[in-house]
């Protein structure tokens, strides 16, 4: 049986619908680090470059003072989760947007999207607070495995070999 992909991609269709609003949830996460990023570097006076301590603090601009942030565990602790996104999240948006044109059942979409936010949600609590191991390693792998599952499905569904 043909499946119209216009009615695959479109609100009338539930997974897709379902797909957004996850993947739209795992951008903000990933972009809230870069937010968060900022403003503890600001806080706490830890610059990547020399010109924007002069920026943020121009009553000391003459001081010209930087503070390695490679020195910093509180910016490398969020950039480290930040960079952990950027390898993930990537892949599942991509995935997750195929996983749609083999038209999943929504309650098997809904639960591979949700369990996969939640992983990267709780990845991030546990990196940032931080959480004791494997914490964080249960976070990463449950996304992982959400992903490699759609990716699996989909490979089944369409593969010719």
């Amino acid at each position: 049986m043909a499946v119209d992909t216009k009615s695959l991609y479109s609100l009338e269709n539930d997974v897709f619908k379902v797909y957004l609003t996850y993947a739209v949830l795992v951008v903000f996460k990933m972009m809230f680090l870069s937010f968060y990023t900022s403003f503890t570097r600001i806080s706490n006076k830890i610059f990547a470059n020399r010109e924007d301590y002069g920026w943020t603090y121009p009553e000391e601009k003459a001081k010209q003072k930087i503070e390695s942030y490679k020195g910093d565990e509180r910016v490398n602790r969020i950039l480290r989760c930040h960079l952990n996104d950027l390898e993930n999240i990537p892949a599942f948006l991509i995935v997750g947007l195929l996983y749609v044109a083999i038209n999943p059942s929504p309650y098997t979409a809904t639960m591979h999207y949700r369990i996969f936010a939640a992983a990267r949600y709780f990845h991030c609590v546990a990196y940032l607070l931080p959480l004791p191991q494997p914490s964080r390693a249960l976070g990463f792998t449950v996304g992982a495995i959400v992903t490699i599952s759609m990716g699996v499905q989909i490979l089944r569904a369409v593969a010719t070999f």
